[in-house]
């Protein structure tokens, strides 16, 4: 590939050689760069005469025009064309200039006014005439809704030498020959039709091709049937895109303190908006079925965005080549996850309808329910002074309902979750082999340019020992100093997390023991109920509302770090605002769930190391119904938050747009908008992207693995979401957003080594939930230590008695006759001696050191089984699939043959050895290799030879 041509797609804007000869051929005339040599070329023929200036298009300019969508294939393959017909061929044309050949690659909007901002006059003029010398093609409409509202639209088309010379330069993959594998690679079970596929006469299979880097040298070596579709309308709008990115609109005398880009152009108010189209209307007035496709976006809607089609396998290559590789990529893990969710999902189900079918067995929970056994036992209060003396039965409820949760079938569904994560991590690192391969983003890391940021901020610059060519380099130390910077920052913002969760515990001991002195027995009963409730509520609240400020606080650290490429500033940012969110939403579970009733002391020595009041206690049956619900609140009520803001809020925003559409439509007395001006009224997709997508499926992964010994049916609140919320980004994407740039990405970037991380946390998070939070081990160290199989008798065993002689003054209850009288001792929930042991009087008995070793062992036991079984997972699944390693065996050989077969053609064109000559094409009797590759670059240079 040649090394980018001085200027080209620069901050300057600067065209290359040859650009002006091919804009003339396609009948506009930009104004040439005196500076720079001008290309031989023949007189061009005469451009078509001009449109009327800011006239409203009409369906009869221009000629009738074929279908241009990109149906594409797998592998970049050409497009196939369809018959437009009516209403759909005029919302059709309005994709194209005025003479109906140019197709529209990218649209800039902005409101004209009676006083114009001389500022934004003069950098959109700057920044237009710098797109026309970097070879683009501009068309501008005015168009005069009402008196006060007038919009000019600039229409952007790229022609062929700027698109070639674009993909050369990103190293683009194009179609070089048809896969002759594929067939021999698809499964038998691949083949079998299902009620999850579409028919192909509806959704067409997209033919798969081998694929090379482009190259202008070898085009006639592509598959190049129709220029103006060999690239897909996704792709022309991304290559465009990197000549805007970079174009400069405001010169400053220093070219390291020139303005450019468009996003800085909109963020600024020059442009209120740059978009690329959709392809038409989205719903046909003609049924699918019928007559087919009207366009690639209702192709979307029918068989992927719309509600009906929940059930079905999405259309990922189509995804792709509508949207890009990274959207194609997100909509495919998403589907890959929701799918295995499905297993999980129906395990956790039986192992709760083992609880219930199973709760009136079980002995514990019936004994804490007997008012005339251990149920009438009495309790220590739970606060200091307000608390009274209660009995055990109130607790009934709560052990009925955490023994649906905390059973025998809930450890075995823990350890299954731990599996489950791995085997989901593994048999994704394969599918990301077959996206990279299929989708050709194998290299494109490697191959990533370099951001216009980074190259306009850092001044260093440094020769690259790969590429050989100079680049904006910044020091180690300079990095070093950057990051270091935001480190502080993060962790002062996670210790502001902390701070918010124990306020959140400060509000729960407060609560707590107002609501346990109320008179009332039905509000003192649910004390703990209610307290669990209001205070995840306020968690959830506290979540919401630092989440967002963090995220500006976030994007100033990441922008400061002076990051090189899209990828790592995205990893960079990534990686802060999940630390951030771990702890914003897990923090409250962890607490409840290992630190919660742990450290409180005993009766008559409490630890009051927190405002000096005694801390929280579990109840009797434990904490992990506390667990259960807060984890309830914040997973599915964040979810439900989301899928609501996700759903209306674009629909809001779009009603309000549609009024003013109608309004045009009305004022222009025609019947429908050209697409540029429907698009203009739509939302547009977040500045953040994907992010807060991949987050939120991010966290509930977390949800659904680090804490699923406490709540079985996670996997299935997940699974339920997650098929909403498929078909609620698709909506989004189709529906109610303009078109994003078809933006490229190797993989699902630093979220993998995120899902990685919880993976591991996880398995030893369910361990310790089983053995710490959880009665699991205790029951059975009662039943096989010290009841001969039976769990009779053990709510006894788990209780500890008190003398009430013995209580601290502050922890008297203020009226200890007030529902039992003439209480001399009560219990309380541990492993101690009584009050009539002589030595070792309230000191931890044998069986408490019993339990905690059993606890520890099965913490050990648990871990190394499960990393043992993970580890065999993982060497039993290849992380790239066979069929996989042989197509790209295959498609390198090509591209050799490609290589050398137009190193052939270039030795016979300029004589090199002759044509047929013997001679080795890295020797010649005359030349070096470097003298006759100096040959060609000079005729180029001089013009003998057109440079594209």
């Amino acid at each position: 590939m040649e090394p980018p041509r001085e200027g080209f797609a620069s901050p300057q804007g600067v065209a290359p050689i040859g650009f002006e000869l091919h804009a003339m051929e396609e009948g506009v005339s930009p104004t040439p760069d005196p500076q720079l040599p001008q290309a031989a070329s023949p007189e061009p023929s005469p451009p078509p005469p001009p449109p009327p200036t800011n006239s409203l298009y009409s369906a009869t300019n221009g000629p009738e025009i074929q279908d241009t969508g990109d149906t594409g294939s797998a592998k970049n393959g050409p497009p196939s064309s369809s018959t437009k017909t009516g209403d759909e061929s005029k919302m059709e044309k309005s994709l194209f200039f005025k003479d109906g050949r140019r197709r529209i690659d990218y649209v800039f909007a902005f409101k004209q006014q009676d006083k114009q901002d001389e500022k934004d006059m003069k950098r959109r003029q700057t920044f237009e005439d710098n797109l026309q010398k970097s070879g683009l093609v501009l068309e501008t409409d005015t168009m005069q809704y009402s008196k006060n509202e007038k919009i000019v639209y600039v229409k952007v088309h790229a022609p062929w030498a700027v698109l070639t010379a674009q993909a050369e330069l990103m190293s683009m993959k194009m179609p070089l020959a048809e896969n002759d594998m594929a067939e021999e690679m698809e499964s038998c079970w691949s083949k079998c039709p299902t009620p999850f596929d579409f028919d192909s006469d509806i959704l067409p299979k997209i033919p798969e091709y081998f694929t090379a880097a482009f190259s202008r040298e070898r085009e006639d070596q592509f598959i190049v049937e129709n220029k103006d579709t060999f690239f897909t309308s996704a792709q022309r709008s991304l290559l465009v895109y990197q000549i805007l990115s970079r174009t400069v609109f405001e010169v400053s005398g220093d070219k390291s303190k020139d303005k450019f880009g468009i996003k800085k152009m909109v963020s600024a108010g020059a442009y209120d908006a740059a978009y690329p189209l959709h392809e038409g209307e989205f719903k046909s007035e003609h049924s699918i079925l019928t007559r087919g496709k009207a366009n690639n976006r209702h192709l979307l809607y029918e068989t992927w965005a719309r509600p009906g089609t929940w059930y079905k396998y999405q259309p990922l290559d189509h995804i792709r080549l509508y949207f890009g590789e990274k959207i194609g990529i997100y909509f495919t893990w998403l589907g890959y996850y929701t799918a295995k969710l499905i297993p999980a999902a129906i395990v956790g189900l039986i192992a709760f309808f083992y609880g219930v079918g199973t709760v009136n067995d079980d002995p514990a929970s019936t004994e804490i329910c007997d008012k005339n056994g251990p149920g009438n036992y009495t309790m220590c209060p739970v606060c200091d002074e307000r608390c009274t003396y209660w009995r055990l039965y109130r607790s009934c409820t709560y052990s009925t309902v955490t023994y649906l949760f905390d059973n025998e079938a809930t450890v075995i569904f823990a350890a299954f979750m731990a599996l489950w994560a791995m085997f989901f991590i593994e048999m994704w690192k394969r599918r990301t082999a077959e996206i990279e391969y299929d989708w050709d983003v194998a290299d494109f890391e490697e191959e990533e340019t370099v951001r216009p940021e980074f190259e306009a901020l850092v001044q260093k610059r440094r020769m690259n020992p790969i590429t050989k060519t100079e680049e904006p380099y910044l020091s180690l130390a300079s990095r070093g100093c950057r990051y270091l910077s935001s480190v502080w920052v993060v962790v002062f913002m996670l210790c502001m997390v902390i701070a918010a969760v124990f306020g959140v515990i400060v509000y729960r001991m407060t609560v707590s023991i107002l609501l346990f002195a109320v008179d009332q027995s039905q509000i003192s009963q649910w004390s703990s109920t209610i307290t669990s409730i209001t205070g995840a509520v306020i968690n959830l609240i506290c979540i919401i509302i630092l989440g967002k400020i963090y995220l500006v606080i976030a994007l100033a650290l990441t922008n400061f770090e002076t990051h090189r490429t899209e990828t790592e500033w995205e990893d960079s940012f990534t990686l802060k605002m999940f630390l951030f969110q771990f702890v914003n939403h897990y923090s409250s579970l962890f607490y409840i769930a290992f630190f919660k009733g742990k450290l409180i002391g005993r009766p008559g020595e409490y630890n009051r190391n927190i405002n000096n009041a005694r801390q929280e206690e579990c109840d009797p049956s434990g904490c992990l119904i506390e667990l259960l619900i807060q984890l309830m609140i914040i997973m599915v009520g964040k979810q439900a938050f989301n899928n609501c803001k996700e759903l209306f809020f674009p629909k809001i925003m779009n009603w309000f747009k549609s009024r003013q559409v109608k309004a045009e439509e009305k004022a222009k007395e025609k019947k429908e908008l050209a697409v540029w001006e429907r698009d203009y009224a739509m939302a547009s997709m977040p500045d953040l992207g994907l992010f807060d997508e991949y987050l939120e499926m991010v966290l509930q992964y977390g949800f659904v693995t680090i804490f699923v010994a406490a709540f079985p049916l996670a996997p299935l609140f997940a699974l339920l979401n997650n098929i909403i919320e498929v078909r609620l980004d698709a909506y989004k994407f189709v529906t109610q957003w303009r078109r994003p740039l078809a933006v490229r990405a190797q993989d699902i970037g630093i979220w993998f080594g995120i899902l990685r991380g919880i993976t591991t946390v996880a398995v030893a998070s369910n361990a310790a939930i089983i053995a710490f939070t959880s009665e699991f081990v205790p029951k059975l160290v009662y039943r096989y230590g010290y009841n001969n199989t039976s769990l009779e008798g053990y709510v006894k065993f788990s209780l500890s008695t008190f003398n009430v002689l013995d209580f601290e003054p502050q922890s008297e209850p203020r009226d200890p006759n007030k529902t039992i009288s003439n209480v001399q001792e009560c219990m309380y929930r541990d492993f101690r001696h009584g009050p009539d042991s002589l030595n070792n009087k309230y000191e931890f008995t044998m069986q408490y050191w019993h339990v905690l070793t059993a606890r520890l062992a099965f913490v050990i036991v648990f871990i190394l089984v499960v990393v043992f079984l993970q580890w065999f997972i993982s060497f039993l699944v290849p992380d790239i699939p066979r069929s996989v390693k042989m197509q790209m065996l295959r498609e390198k050989h090509l591209a050799k043959e490609s290589i050398l077969a137009a190193e052939t053609v270039r030795r016979q064109r300029f004589g090199i050895g002759g044509s047929n000559s013997n001679i080795s094409p890295n020797k010649s009797p005359n030349k070096s290799p470097n003298q006759r590759h100096s040959q060609v670059d000079m005729e180029l240079h001089q013009g003998s030879l057109p440079w594209w």
